[in-house]
């Protein structure tokens, strides 16, 4: 019997027209969209359906994403498909949290809209960035930019894939630094902002007080919390990991390595794009990973996972 294990992306994944037939071909699609446009005040359907400069502005993509993501779940769980154990990168954890029953739908949404606001507000844009280091161990990053101030490790994406952030200035620094220790390539990330570092620090506790009226409810099935790449079994862990997942390193290829060794076999990436089944491929290419990102592909997981 197959472990499931359903995923989800994180900012950067979303695209326009994400979504579209989950909103018009089904009810419960339907309705998750409808309910965060009463929520948030605005059209999220305008918002993911049609081109539009907010999509990739951090206070708009965070609420555009977890809609998304949890319409598609929500049609998932109405044709009897339903995880074992749920895990999202960065944004992507508020849908786990859903997935495994801790949040509501709406509680999710209306809460990264506030997440979102406060980590663009945070910092000034044009004073922090991030870079992802390619073909480079990570103990070797990590000595590298030990000596460089105001740096860090935002993302343990998986071998060979790491992002840094921080200072602008300091970043660059260390991408040079980097490639003259033999990094493959550095790539400067499009980002409006540090995220995962220090210098997030007071959204984060800004989130803490979003967080305080939220209902969290102890998880129906194991979820992996970035933070700690472990997992999440009591209602009262679920606010503090979030309020330090702002400023905290994503140690995404750990959660992965901790569900696999625990026998989980099959994947489900739910969500605009295949990023993190590209880097289950880097982490484990034996185990199956697959992805719901138009409604056509919740018949295919079915049937896939009925074999």
């Amino acid at each position: 019997m197959s472990k499931i294990a359903f995923i989800y992306p994180g900012q950067g994944a979303q695209v326009c027209g994400m979504g579209k037939d989950f909103y018009e071909q089904t009810e419960i699609g339907r309705q998750v969209f409808d309910l965060a446009s009463s929520l948030l005040g605005f059209s999220v359907p305008e918002l993911c359906f049609t081109e539009n400069d907010r999509l990739d502005i951090t206070e708009y993509t965070q609420a555009a994403m977890v809609t998304t993501s949890i319409a598609m779940t929500k049609v998932l769980e109405e044709k009897g498909i339903k995880p074992d154990a749920a895990a999202g990168l960065s944004l992507g954890e508020y849908c786990a949290l859903y997935a495994a029953g801790v949040m509501s739908e709406g509680d999710a949404i209306a809460t990264v809209r506030q997440r979102g606001i406060l980590m663009q507000e945070e910092v000034p844009v044009g004073q922090g960035g991030m870079a992802a280091i390619l073909a480079m161990d990570a103990a070797a990053i990590e000595e590298v930019i030990a000596g460089i101030e105001g740096v860090e490790i935002a993302n343990y994406n998986c071998p060979g894939q790491i992002v840094i952030s921080g200072k602008k200035e300091s970043v660059e620094a260390a991408c040079g630094k980097l490639k003259e220790a033999g990094a493959k390539r550095t790539v400067m990330l499009n980002v409006s902002g540090p995220f995962h570092s220090r210098m997030l620090t007071g959204a984060g506790e800004k989130l803490e007080k979003v967080l305080e009226p939220v209902e969290v409810h102890t998880p129906a099935i194991p979820y992996v919390a970035n933070v700690t790449a472990s997992y999440v079994t009591e209602a009262d862990q679920v606010k503090p990991l979030l309020v330090q997942q702002v400023s905290s390193s994503v140690r995404w290829q750990q959660s992965m390595e901790l569900l696999l060794a625990d026998g989980y076999d099959t994947f489900v990436e739910i969500g605009p794009g295949k990023t993190l089944a590209g880097f289950m491929k880097k982490i484990n290419r034996a185990v199956k990973v697959l992805n719901i990102e138009k409604l056509e592909d919740v018949e295919k997981v079915a049937e896939m996972l009925q074999q």
